[in-house]
Protein backbone atom coordinates (compact mmCIF):
# COMPACT_ATOMS: atom_id res chain seq x y z
CA UNK A 1 0.00 0.00 0.00
CA UNK A 2 1.04 3.32 -0.67
CA UNK A 3 1.79 5.90 2.04
CA UNK A 4 0.49 9.34 1.94
CA UNK A 5 3.44 11.91 2.48
CA UNK A 6 1.53 15.42 3.86
CA UNK A 7 3.74 18.15 3.78
CA UNK A 8 3.83 21.19 6.30
CA UNK A 9 1.63 23.95 5.76
CA UNK A 10 3.33 26.06 7.98
CA UNK A 11 6.13 27.41 5.71
CA UNK A 12 3.46 27.97 2.96
CA UNK A 13 1.23 29.92 4.93
CA UNK A 14 3.95 32.00 6.66
CA UNK A 15 5.28 32.87 2.53
CA UNK A 16 1.42 33.61 1.63
CA UNK A 17 1.22 36.12 4.99
CA UNK A 18 4.23 37.78 4.19
CA UNK A 19 3.43 38.48 0.39
CA UNK A 20 0.23 39.90 1.26
CA UNK A 21 1.90 42.11 3.90
CA UNK A 22 4.64 43.30 1.09
CA UNK A 23 1.54 44.00 -0.76
CA UNK A 24 -0.21 46.31 1.81
CA UNK A 25 2.90 48.20 2.49
CA UNK A 26 3.40 48.81 -1.57
CA UNK A 27 -0.51 49.50 -1.76
CA UNK A 28 0.56 52.30 1.06
CA UNK A 29 2.83 54.73 -0.34
CA UNK A 30 5.01 57.45 1.41
CA UNK A 31 2.39 59.93 0.90
CA UNK A 32 -0.21 57.84 2.66
CA UNK A 33 1.97 57.06 5.16
CA UNK A 34 3.06 61.09 5.58
CA UNK A 35 -0.28 61.64 5.83
CA UNK A 36 -1.91 59.26 8.70
CA UNK A 37 1.25 59.89 10.70
CA UNK A 38 0.69 63.72 10.73
CA UNK A 39 -2.83 64.24 10.14
CA UNK A 40 -3.79 64.69 13.59
CA UNK A 41 -0.50 67.16 14.53
CA UNK A 42 -1.84 69.28 11.51
CA UNK A 43 -5.53 69.50 12.58
CA UNK A 44 -4.29 70.31 15.85
CA UNK A 45 -2.20 73.27 14.40
CA UNK A 46 -5.03 74.30 12.77
CA UNK A 47 -7.96 74.34 15.27
CA UNK A 48 -5.39 76.50 17.58
CA UNK A 49 -3.47 78.71 15.26
CA UNK A 50 -6.23 78.94 11.83
CA UNK A 51 -3.44 77.59 9.35
CA UNK A 52 -5.35 75.05 6.86
CA UNK A 53 -4.06 71.34 7.81
CA UNK A 54 -4.56 70.84 4.48
CA UNK A 55 -1.84 73.35 3.49
CA UNK A 56 0.23 72.35 6.37
CA UNK A 57 0.36 68.44 5.21
CA UNK A 58 1.08 69.62 2.15
CA UNK A 59 4.17 71.82 2.55
CA UNK A 60 5.29 69.16 5.25
CA UNK A 61 4.93 66.56 2.51
CA UNK A 62 6.16 68.53 -0.29
CA UNK A 63 9.49 70.50 1.81
CA UNK A 64 10.20 66.57 3.48
CA UNK A 65 9.94 64.99 0.31
CA UNK A 66 7.47 62.95 2.19
CA UNK A 67 9.49 62.52 5.53
CA UNK A 68 12.47 60.85 3.71
CA UNK A 69 15.00 64.14 3.25
CA UNK A 70 17.43 64.39 5.13
CA UNK A 71 16.04 67.47 7.31
CA UNK A 72 13.13 65.70 8.21
CA UNK A 73 15.58 62.49 9.12
CA UNK A 74 18.36 63.97 10.91
CA UNK A 75 16.67 67.15 11.94
CA UNK A 76 13.59 66.61 12.38
CA UNK A 77 12.76 69.40 10.31
CA UNK A 78 9.75 69.30 7.60
CA UNK A 79 9.26 73.08 6.61
CA UNK A 80 12.64 73.87 5.27
CA UNK A 81 12.85 76.75 8.03
CA UNK A 82 16.07 78.32 8.33
CA UNK A 83 17.77 79.89 11.41
CA UNK A 84 16.91 83.26 10.96
CA UNK A 85 18.61 86.12 13.83
CA UNK A 86 15.88 84.65 16.78
CA UNK A 87 16.98 80.88 16.66
CA UNK A 88 19.11 80.44 19.66
CA UNK A 89 17.66 76.54 19.21
CA UNK A 90 19.80 73.16 18.00
CA UNK A 91 20.82 73.72 13.88
CA UNK A 92 21.80 71.28 11.33
CA UNK A 93 24.15 72.70 7.83
CA UNK A 94 22.17 71.84 4.46
CA UNK A 95 22.66 72.51 0.93
CA UNK A 96 19.90 74.99 -0.50
CA UNK A 97 20.44 78.15 -2.46
CA UNK A 98 23.71 78.31 -1.50
CA UNK A 99 25.91 75.80 0.47
CA UNK A 100 25.89 74.66 4.18
CA UNK A 101 23.06 76.81 5.25
CA UNK A 102 21.61 76.77 8.45
CA UNK A 103 18.48 75.45 9.29
CA UNK A 104 16.60 74.53 12.60
CA UNK A 105 16.83 71.64 13.97
CA UNK A 106 14.16 69.79 16.53
CA UNK A 107 14.45 66.92 19.08
CA UNK A 108 10.38 65.82 17.47
CA UNK A 109 8.75 66.42 14.17
CA UNK A 110 5.46 67.59 16.08
CA UNK A 111 8.24 70.56 17.04
CA UNK A 112 8.59 71.07 13.86
CA UNK A 113 4.90 71.33 13.06
CA UNK A 114 4.83 73.80 15.88
CA UNK A 115 7.33 76.23 14.83
CA UNK A 116 5.94 76.00 10.98
CA UNK A 117 2.64 77.75 13.03
CA UNK A 118 4.86 80.04 14.83
CA UNK A 119 7.47 80.81 11.83
CA UNK A 120 4.00 82.25 9.63
CA UNK A 121 2.26 83.62 12.95
CA UNK A 122 4.63 86.18 13.81
CA UNK A 123 6.52 86.53 10.46
CA UNK A 124 5.17 90.45 8.98
CA UNK A 125 5.03 89.49 5.53
CA UNK A 126 2.40 86.34 6.51
CA UNK A 127 -0.10 88.45 8.71
CA UNK A 128 -2.50 88.90 5.69
CA UNK A 129 -2.68 85.01 5.56
CA UNK A 130 -4.48 85.08 9.25
CA UNK A 131 -7.40 86.80 7.21
CA UNK A 132 -8.24 83.92 5.03
CA UNK A 133 -10.54 81.08 6.19
CA UNK A 134 -8.77 78.15 7.24
CA UNK A 135 -11.37 76.39 4.22
CA UNK A 136 -9.46 78.30 1.11
CA UNK A 137 -6.58 76.38 1.05
CA UNK A 138 -5.54 78.10 -2.83
CA UNK A 139 -5.57 81.37 -1.19
CA UNK A 140 -3.40 80.25 1.54
CA UNK A 141 -0.97 78.75 -1.25
CA UNK A 142 -1.10 81.47 -3.21
CA UNK A 143 -0.35 83.61 -0.62
CA UNK A 144 2.73 81.73 0.78
CA UNK A 145 4.26 81.69 -2.93
CA UNK A 146 3.16 85.69 -3.02
CA UNK A 147 5.18 86.31 0.64
CA UNK A 148 8.73 84.43 -0.41
CA UNK A 149 7.98 81.54 1.43
CA UNK A 150 9.64 79.30 -1.53
CA UNK A 151 11.61 80.69 -4.38
CA UNK A 152 9.99 77.75 -6.56
CA UNK A 153 7.24 80.38 -9.24
CA UNK A 154 5.26 77.25 -9.05
CA UNK A 155 5.14 76.41 -5.07
CA UNK A 156 1.49 77.04 -5.25
CA UNK A 157 0.51 75.26 -7.96
CA UNK A 158 2.25 72.27 -6.47
CA UNK A 159 0.81 72.68 -3.09
CA UNK A 160 -3.08 72.88 -4.89
CA UNK A 161 -1.85 69.56 -6.69
CA UNK A 162 -0.84 67.97 -3.63
CA UNK A 163 -3.85 68.94 -1.88
CA UNK A 164 -6.45 68.12 -4.44
CA UNK A 165 -4.95 64.58 -5.32
CA UNK A 166 -4.60 63.72 -1.58
CA UNK A 167 -8.25 64.77 -0.57
CA UNK A 168 -6.69 66.90 2.01
CA UNK A 169 -8.82 69.54 1.97
CA UNK A 170 -11.30 66.92 3.74
CA UNK A 171 -9.20 67.59 6.65
CA UNK A 172 -9.86 71.23 6.99
CA UNK A 173 -13.29 70.44 8.17
CA UNK A 174 -12.48 67.95 10.45
CA UNK A 175 -13.02 70.26 13.43
CA UNK A 176 -16.67 70.38 12.23
CA UNK A 177 -17.65 66.77 11.13
CA UNK A 178 -14.82 64.92 13.37
CA UNK A 179 -14.97 64.59 17.07
CA UNK A 180 -12.18 63.04 17.94
CA UNK A 181 -10.08 66.07 16.38
CA UNK A 182 -11.45 68.17 18.69
CA UNK A 183 -9.39 68.24 22.21
CA UNK A 184 -10.94 69.96 25.15
CA UNK A 185 -7.61 71.93 25.27
CA UNK A 186 -5.25 73.06 22.78
CA UNK A 187 -2.23 70.51 22.12
CA UNK A 188 0.82 71.50 24.64
CA UNK A 189 4.06 70.07 23.44
CA UNK A 190 7.04 69.84 25.92
CA UNK A 191 9.90 71.85 24.41
CA UNK A 192 13.68 71.82 25.53
CA UNK A 193 15.16 75.20 25.61
CA UNK A 194 18.52 75.61 24.80
CA UNK A 195 19.22 75.80 28.08
CA UNK A 196 18.63 72.28 28.66
CA UNK A 197 15.08 73.28 30.34
CA UNK A 198 11.78 71.37 29.71
CA UNK A 199 8.76 74.39 28.56
CA UNK A 200 5.65 74.40 26.83
CA UNK A 201 4.12 77.40 25.20
CA UNK A 202 1.29 78.71 26.45
CA UNK A 203 -2.05 79.51 24.91
CA UNK A 204 -4.85 82.40 24.77
CA UNK A 205 -7.12 81.23 27.96
CA UNK A 206 -5.02 79.20 29.51
CA UNK A 207 -4.96 78.45 33.31
CA UNK A 208 -2.51 77.34 35.70
CA UNK A 209 -4.65 74.79 36.58
CA UNK A 210 -5.42 73.52 33.09
CA UNK A 211 -1.62 73.67 32.61
CA UNK A 212 -0.72 71.64 35.73
CA UNK A 213 -3.19 68.85 34.93
CA UNK A 214 -2.06 68.58 31.31
CA UNK A 215 2.20 68.70 32.08
CA UNK A 216 1.81 66.93 35.47
CA UNK A 217 3.85 69.50 37.22
CA UNK A 218 1.92 71.06 40.11
CA UNK A 219 0.88 74.58 40.20
CA UNK A 220 3.78 75.57 43.22
CA UNK A 221 6.64 74.17 40.90
CA UNK A 222 5.32 75.87 38.23
CA UNK A 223 4.80 79.14 40.14
CA UNK A 224 8.09 78.97 41.36
CA UNK A 225 9.87 77.72 38.08
CA UNK A 226 8.59 80.46 36.61
CA UNK A 227 8.99 83.14 38.81
CA UNK A 228 5.46 84.25 39.13
CA UNK A 229 1.65 84.69 40.95
CA UNK A 230 -1.11 82.53 41.14
CA UNK A 231 -3.11 85.88 40.08
CA UNK A 232 -0.88 86.40 36.98
CA UNK A 233 -2.58 85.56 33.49
CA UNK A 234 -0.74 83.76 31.11
CA UNK A 235 0.02 85.32 27.82
CA UNK A 236 -0.11 82.86 24.69
CA UNK A 237 2.82 81.63 23.14
CA UNK A 238 4.98 82.64 26.43
CA UNK A 239 7.69 80.29 27.58
CA UNK A 240 6.59 78.30 30.62
CA UNK A 241 9.12 76.38 32.11
CA UNK A 242 8.16 72.80 33.61
CA UNK A 243 11.88 72.91 35.27
CA UNK A 244 14.07 74.96 37.38
CA UNK A 245 15.70 77.59 35.23
CA UNK A 246 19.69 78.19 34.96
CA UNK A 247 21.77 80.54 36.81
CA UNK A 248 23.42 81.85 34.07
CA UNK A 249 22.76 81.68 29.85
CA UNK A 250 24.07 79.73 26.54
CA UNK A 251 25.66 83.07 25.71
CA UNK A 252 27.70 85.78 27.45
CA UNK A 253 25.54 89.15 26.03
CA UNK A 254 22.22 89.83 24.50
CA UNK A 255 21.16 93.65 23.53
CA UNK A 256 18.14 94.43 25.19
CA UNK A 257 15.08 95.36 22.38
CA UNK A 258 12.66 97.68 22.32
CA UNK A 259 9.43 96.60 24.35
CA UNK A 260 11.07 93.64 26.47
CA UNK A 261 11.63 93.48 30.67
CA UNK A 262 14.00 92.12 32.23
CA UNK A 263 11.36 89.59 33.37
CA UNK A 264 11.02 88.43 29.32
CA UNK A 265 14.74 88.42 29.17
CA UNK A 266 14.91 85.89 31.60
CA UNK A 267 12.56 83.62 29.87
CA UNK A 268 13.64 83.88 26.90
CA UNK A 269 17.36 82.56 28.00
CA UNK A 270 15.83 79.97 30.69
CA UNK A 271 17.44 82.27 33.54
CA UNK A 272 16.33 82.83 36.81
CA UNK A 273 15.10 86.89 37.52
CA UNK A 274 17.16 86.93 40.55
CA UNK A 275 20.34 85.91 38.94
CA UNK A 276 19.94 88.13 35.89
CA UNK A 277 19.57 91.26 38.34
CA UNK A 278 22.57 90.30 40.10
CA UNK A 279 24.50 89.08 37.24
CA UNK A 280 23.50 93.05 35.72
CA UNK A 281 24.19 95.10 38.85
CA UNK A 282 20.77 96.00 39.58
CA UNK A 283 17.82 95.85 42.05
CA UNK A 284 14.70 94.23 41.77
CA UNK A 285 12.19 95.53 39.17
CA UNK A 286 14.94 98.08 37.85
CA UNK A 287 15.67 97.53 33.92
CA UNK A 288 17.43 98.49 31.40
CA UNK A 289 17.00 100.42 28.22
CA UNK A 290 16.52 99.79 24.67
CA UNK A 291 20.25 98.93 23.10
CA UNK A 292 21.70 98.34 26.86
CA UNK A 293 23.75 95.22 27.09
CA UNK A 294 22.43 92.19 29.53
CA UNK A 295 24.83 90.17 30.55
CA UNK A 296 23.64 86.22 30.81
CA UNK A 297 26.81 84.97 31.69
CA UNK A 298 29.84 86.22 33.99
CA UNK A 299 29.98 89.88 35.25
CA UNK A 300 29.13 93.12 34.31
Amino acid sequence: MKRLIFKPLLPKLLLILLLLQTQICLAQGPREVYIAQYKEAAVSEMLLYGIPASIKLAQGMLESGNGTSRLAQEGNNHFGIKCGGSWSGKTITHHDDSRNECFRKYPHPEESFRDHSLFLLNGSRYKFLFELPHTDYQAWARGLQKAGYATNPKYADMLIKMIEENRLYEFDIQDLVNDQFQPTEPLLIIMHHPNRIKYVLAYEGLTWDALSLQTEVPVRKLLKYNERRWDETLVANEPIFLQPKRCQGKSKIYIMPPGESMYSVAQKHGIRLESLYKRNKLKAGESLKAGDKVYLRGKK
